[in-house]
C-alpha cells in the first residue's frame, strides 16, 4: 500500500518573492506565467558545439563534422542539456562510426541550476514576482582524434 503523500512536496514548487528572504509560499499556478530563462552556458569557444532540439539533426552533424574536418580542429565539445542530451549523444555517436573508429569519445556528465521567473497574470492584483529553481542533466562529450603515438 502507498502512504499519504506529504504536502511539501507537491509537484508545483513553493519559493517566496524574488527579492525578499521570506518562506516558501504556496503558489496558485492560474495566477502567474512561466518564463524560462536560457541556461547559463559555459564560455563559447570555435570548437563547442550546443546542441538543441530545434535545429535539424543533419544540419547539426554537419556542423560538426565541418569543425573537425575543414575546421582544423583536432577535438570538439559537444554540450546537451535535457531533451537534447540523447540527441548529443547521436550525434557523438554517428560522428565516431563516420570515421570508421578514428575519432574516440569522452563523456561528462553534470547537472545545471536553471531558473525560472513567474510573473503574476494581473499585475494588477497584489501578486509579487517570484524566482523558481531546478535542476536539469547536462552532457559534455569531447569528441577527438587521439594522439598518435
Amino acid at each position: 500500500m502507498t502512504e499519504p503523500r506529504n504536502p511539501s512536496m507537491s509537484s508545483i514548487p513553493q519559493t517566496g518573492p524574488a527579492h525578499t528572504d521570506s518562506p516558501a509560499v504556496e503558489m496558485d499556478p492560474v495566477e502567474y506565467t512561466l518564463r524560462k530563462r536560457l541556461p547559463r552556458k559555459l564560455p563559447k569557444r570555435r570548437n563547442d558545439v550546443y546542441v538543441n532540439m530545434k535545429t535539424d539533426f543533419r544540419a547539426q552533424l554537419a556542423r560538426c563534422q565541418k569543425l573537425l574536418e575543414g575546421g582544423g580542429h583536432r577535438e570538439i565539445c559537444v554540450h546537451g542539456l535535457g531533451l537534447a542530451i540523447n540527441r548529443a549523444i547521436n550525434i557523438a555517436l554517428q560522428l565516431q562510426a563516420s570515421s570508421q573508429g578514428a575519432l574516440q569519445l569522452a563523456a561528462n556528465t553534470s547537472t545545471v541550476e536553471l531558473v525560472d521567473d513567474l510573473e503574476p497574470e494581473d499585475p494588477d492584483e497584489a501578486g509579487e514576482p517570484m524566482t523558481r529553481t531546478r535542476n536539469n542533466s547536462a552532457i559534455h562529450i569531447k569528441v577527438f582524434y587521439p594522439d598518435a603515438q
